[in-house]
């Protein structure tokens, strides 16, 4: 048997990934917001269907990452509800293969940082550039997902849909 060192662990790549606007359809055009899963009813927002691509795309990446995949995502107390929710509705972990206890949820967008120094993250989707900001320089390989008003800074990479994010999300 053998023993895993710290060092060891902090070497492995780690995925995180956004829920809202990533994961979770809501938004999938520039401009659109998530307002019927952030504001309507329980069932319309458990209606609300995933990102195009990600129950086809993201399981080949949580494979790529050996499971080390977190979904770390910035929200209030009703919206963590609905997103356990939603993600057990729509049998998430079964269909993507990310482990059911890898989320976590933060009440501000820079304190994803905080979440992946703790779980020793090495690469980050999401569609925020202000998230990315905060993670820039603790995070390696950052990932601007989905269309955007402005052009990706030279730090991140932009990846439009789950199909770019399988050709460039690798550990």
């Amino acid at each position: 048997m053998s023993i895993r060192t710290k060092e060891k662990v902090d070497r492995e790549p780690r995925l995180g990934v956004d829920f809202g606007r990533v994961i979770n359809g809501g938004a999938d055009q520039p401009g659109n917001e998530d307002t019927v899963f952030l504001h309507g009813g329980l069932d319309a927002a458990m209606s609300t269907p995933g990102a195009i691509g990600v129950f086809e795309i993201l399981p080949r990446i949580v494979e790529r990452f050996d499971g080390r995949v977190w979904i770390v995502s910035k929200c209030g107390p009703k919206t963590q509800q609905r997103t356990l929710q939603w993600l057990e509705h729509h049998d998430f972990y079964r269909r993507t293969g990310v482990p059911e206890g890898n989320v976590r949820f933060c009440r501000q967008r820079p304190d994803k940082a905080i979440h992946c120094r703790e779980l020793a993250i090495t690469h980050f989707v999401d569609d925020r550039i202000d998230v990315h900001r905060a993670l820039r320089g603790l995070v390696p390989n950052l990932y601007l997902y989905g269309p955007q008003a402005e052009p990706a800074p030279d730090w991140v990479r932009p990846v439009a849909t789950w199909a770019e994010a399988d050709q460039l999300v690798h550990p």
